[in-house]
């Protein structure tokens, strides 16, 4: 059905030439960057991690040919044209930096947050255009089939003007080990993806107001936990993101009744729909529309899922960009934005008020 309404979930695969340096090898690397990686022809030339045993380990599993003892060694691996980095943000800045001293090193992924604050952010998109080198950031969601066609539904105009729009998680991340010596957690770690894909969908905001509680379950020290987030944008529309990480005593066998939904109401149109991540299922989309469908509900279908599928966009955008000369639809431009609407929600919790984006530079 997406293909009958010429909806297109996972974009092509344009360009799979260069070849890619992994570091990481941890759940995200090996779940979904490298089956990813695997089912669209990009080749892994190489991969390291903090212990060679585990990036053994995983090479082996996804028939990488090189393992490096070091990240550093990988960077320093001539035969790498791509940094793919999977490590925790407090130590992703200096492997950047590496990367971009390197004469073949062509380009660069990064994982979100890109760094831990939005100084650092900006000064690695300084660095990386002065190193005249492509940094682009893995903003996966915005490769969620389901985030892809609702997209493709608002530039069509099919929902009218947008009023509304919502995206409600109930679920429990698997909070990696190193978060527990950071100040930040949900807004920066999960929120993250929300955010950025609201900015997707409708644009720049300029306000947002962000409350939160901590988390029963979650037993290090933190303040953002259950979080909530209203934003408004210039064009009128008014959204609401909620992480619920919390859902309820589940450590007691209660029946898992965990999602993600969102919706979208326009003037002329409703879209809603699931993202699957909690359950391993694809992503789910249903809309209606007066322009469209004669008000009726139609559901298109895809087979794929937002992990790992989606890491198949990103990687892609990345080489295509790197190809085309073309500047990479995750650029490090673009994510600083994402990072400053993280830290206006930061300062929203601290200062208990609506903070307008106006005053948070991104120069």
């Amino acid at each position: 059905m997406s293909a009958a309404r010429g909806f297109v979930p996972d974009p092509p695969v344009r360009v799979k030439e260069y070849k890619i340096g992994c570091i990481g090898a941890g759940m995200i690397m090996a779940e979904c960057h490298l089956a990813a990686y695997r089912q669209a022809g990009f080749p892994v030339v190489a991969i390291a991690s903090r212990t060679q045993q585990r990036a053994e380990a995983v090479a082996a599993r996804w028939e990488i040919p090189a393992v490096h003892a070091t990240p550093s060694a990988l960077i320093a691996d001539a035969n790498v044209d791509i940094i793919d980095i999977a490590f925790p943000p407090d130590q992703q800045p200096a492997l950047i930096r590496e990367a971009l001293a390197q004469p073949h090193i062509k380009a660069i992924l990064a994982q979100k947050p890109l760094a831990l604050t939005l100084d650092e952010a900006k000064a690695l998109r300084d660095e990386a255009a002065s190193a005249g080198k492509i940094l682009s950031v893995n903003q996966n969601m915005r490769y969620d089939q389901s985030m892809r066609v609702l997209k493709q539904i608002l530039d069509r105009g099919e929902l009218g003007t947008v009023v509304v729009g919502t995206i409600e998680m109930r679920a429990i991340p698997h909070w990696q080990d190193f978060l527990e010596d950071y100040d930040r957690l949900t807004l920066a770690n999960m929120s993250v993806h929300h955010l950025d894909v609201l900015r997707f969908l409708f644009g720049d905001p300029d306000a947002i107001t962000t409350v939160a509680r901590p988390d029963p379950r979650t037993k290090f020290a933190h303040t953002d936990g259950i979080t909530v987030s209203t934003l408004t944008f210039p064009n009128g529309v008014l959204a609401l993101s909620m992480e619920d990480v919390w859902t309820g005593p589940r450590e007691e066998d209660f029946d898992s009744d965990i999602y993600i939904k969102w919706r979208v109401e326009g003037t002329q149109g409703v879209a809603q729909g699931t993202i699957g991540w909690p359950n391993g299922s694809p992503s789910t989309l249903s809309y209606a529309s007066k322009r469209a469908t004669d008000g009726k509900w139609v559901t298109p279908a895809w087979d794929t899922m937002w992990f790992p599928h989606a890491f198949i966009g990103v990687m892609e955008q990345l080489q295509y960009a790197l190809k085309s000369g073309e500047v990479p639809a995750l650029s490090v431009a673009d994510n600083v934005r994402t990072v400053a609407l993280v830290e206006a929600g930061y300062r929203s919790i601290a200062e208990a008020r609506t903070v307008r984006l106006s005053e948070i530079s991104v120069d």
